[in-house]
């Protein structure tokens, strides 16, 4: 199985809608997204150097990404991920969000990333572990906008220089 990461491009649009779009896929962000939320999240995406198709095998499976973001009065870079349900499961997320913390370490930004997954969603605390994020601890974090929720914190520090898979 060969999985990549793409910059994000205009006929993604079927991918996101898919993807924020169901109230399966959303329930641990607040429930599916609206149809012209989607539209305007996938234009945003667009040019976005941080945002990413993820593609297993030359399909499109996923995306990942990571932007700026201010947390308790640091700059960082705030990452995330969703996978189609066919795909989850097989490590997919986990190496679309290595591949993605490989170029937040390259680009010109903040030098640490933190996850925010909610407590109950044991596959995305899973790939924080794995992924070398190290736990924080819980906390109040609001998305979407207007609504505050229990996270977790992960932390992955980019200017570590081994490998921590």
């Amino acid at each position: 199985m060969s999985i990549a990461i793409e910059p994000w491009a205009e006929d993604d649009l079927p991918l996101v809608q898919a993807l924020l779009g169901d109230p399966v896929m959303m329930e641990h962000l607040g429930g599916p997204e609206d149809p012209d939320k989607i539209v305007s999240r996938h234009r945003r995406y667009l040019g976005d150097p941080g945002i990413f198709k993820i593609v297993v095998d030359g399909v499109g499976a996923g995306w990942v990404g990571y932007w700026e973001h201010e947390w308790q009065g640091e700059q960082i870079y705030e990452i995330g991920w969703s996978v189609l349900p066919a795909f989850q499961g097989r490590g997919v997320a986990g190496e679309g969000t290595r591949l993605a913390l490989e170029a937040a370490r390259a680009a010109d930004g903040p030098r640490v990333v933190h996850a925010f997954p909610v407590p109950d969603n044991g596959p995305s605390n899973a790939i924080c572990r794995k992924c070398g994020f190290t736990f924080l601890g819980e906390v109040e974090f609001e998305f979407p906008k207007g609504r505050w929720a229990p996270s977790n914190d992960w932390l992955y520090d980019l200017s570590a220089t081994t490998d921590r898979r």
